[in-house]
């Protein structure tokens, strides 16, 4: 990757929708040598996909939108849990961080009952030994990644 790519990807983070010909513009590049550069970063796994970001108020599903905090038992790699989360419902989002806590998990539940059956889930099915969840009230900001 060099400086154009980074021009370019900062700018999708921004508006994914914009046109080649306009993103071209944008970086000093034909249409067509964008898109070149935009479908071999696809290729390449730099960009792995385009995302619409919902207004949360606009969300009509409702329930609740949770961060839980995990620590894997000792038996349970990275990898393990991993595989096994990406099998669970209502897993929008796994990072794994640094600090007291393996992952950090974003979670949608339709109610506190639901919440209950996916953390037991994660510590049954999972790898799970310890959870910490917080509970959104509501989102200040909203920004796309980057």
């Amino acid at each position: 990757m060099d400086r154009l790519d980074r021009e370019i990807l900062g700018i999708l983070q921004q508006d994914a929708r914009l046109s080649y010909r306009d993103l071209g513009v944008r970086v000093g590049l034909s249409a067509n040598a964008t898109a070149d550069r935009v479908r071999r970063m696809r290729r390449d796994g730099v960009i792995r996909g385009f995302t619409v970001i919902v207004d949360p108020a606009a969300d009509t599903r409702g329930g609740l939108v949770v961060f839980i905090d995990l620590v894997l038992r000792q038996d349970t790699t990275n990898e393990e849990f991993e595989q096994r989360v990406a099998t669970l419902p209502g897993i929008t989002e796994v990072v794994h961080v640094t600090g007291e806590y393996d992952y950090l998990v974003r979670a949608r539940a339709a109610d506190p009952a639901a919440l209950d059956a996916l953390l037991r889930r994660l510590k049954r099915e999972a790898g799970v030994a310890q959870s910490s969840t917080r509970i959104a009230l509501r989102a200040a900001t909203r920004h796309p990644a980057g």
